[in-house]
């Protein structure tokens, strides 16, 4: 018997955004550990999401797809080496039953991998924008095989130029980084702030290459004494300009550091 654990029920709920055509988002995450999801899904903006049905989630316990007792999923890796590898056939069978349940979605299949192609913003938005399911595929100890991959056709992703123990927390930033675009997630309050969310979200998908999402962010009290130093906010963010300030912004936006 093949257990999914469901954190939400599925229903399309109709959008008027005109930035995307997708009716809701569907993502579903295979893995060996599904109960380490419990506590990033069930608070605060995801959790308001899934309730709202904007998005769903979904967990698939990996050993569920295993033909023997023990539930093996890793083998040693061929050539020698330390460490196990997550074997191809579960991983296949896992991602085949998920997607005979709704062949009628758009589906990205993604895998986690230091050597992946590294995701970004852009990633994040042309996702939103083109597919209505992904299906994530988290990885353990040496890596995955990579047949699974090329069995797939899944897209390989790095979350960043280091190495994890696990891809269950790649899948979650993804999560976090996609569904944030799905219109519904982060409340809007007004049809003035639909129309500055849609520009937003084009601004983002330009930055280019190297260059930061954000700019230095500065709240009350004006000034901070530590150690008998003085730090206080920039003048032109006190100035009322918005011309000024978005300069400033743009000037200082945060590039990663190296």
């Amino acid at each position: 018997m093949i257990v999914i654990k469901t954190i939400a029920p599925f229903r399309v709920a109709e959008r008027g955004d005109s930035c995307y055509h997708i009716q809701n988002m569907r993502f579903d995450i295979i893995t060996i550990f599904p109960k380490i999801f419990d506590s990033y899904f069930s608070d605060s903006i995801l959790k308001r999401a899934i309730k709202s049905k904007k998005i769903k989630i979904k967990i698939t316990n990996l050993r569920d797809f295993t033909p023997d007792k023990h539930r093996t999923v890793d083998g040693k890796p061929y050539g020698g080496g330390a460490g196990m590898v997550l074997m191809a056939e579960p991983l296949v069978k896992a991602a085949d039953s998920l997607k005979k349940s709704e062949k009628n979605k758009k589906t990205k299949i993604a895998v986690f991998s230091a050597k992946g192609k590294p995701f970004n913003q852009k990633i994040a938005y042309d996702w939103a924008k083109k597919y209505d399911r992904i299906i994530l595929i988290a990885g353990r100890y040496e890596g995955i095989d990579e047949r699974v991959k090329n069995i797939l056709k899944a897209d390989e992703i790095s979350i960043g130029p280091y190495v994890l123990t696990d891809g269950d927390v790649a899948s979650m930033v993804v999560i976090s980084a996609v569904s944030r675009l799905i219109p519904g997630v982060i409340r809007l309050e007004s049809l003035e702030e639909e129309s500055h969310w849609n520009l937003l979200l084009k601004k983002e998908k330009r930055i280019p290459e190297g260059k930061g999402l954000e700019y230095p962010h500065y709240t009350r009290p004006e000034i901070i004494k530590y150690k008998n130093k003085k730090y206080a906010v920039p003048e032109v963010l006190l100035s009322g300009n918005h011309k000024k300030i978005a300069e400033w912004r743009e000037k200082y936006r945060l590039r990663p550091k190296s």
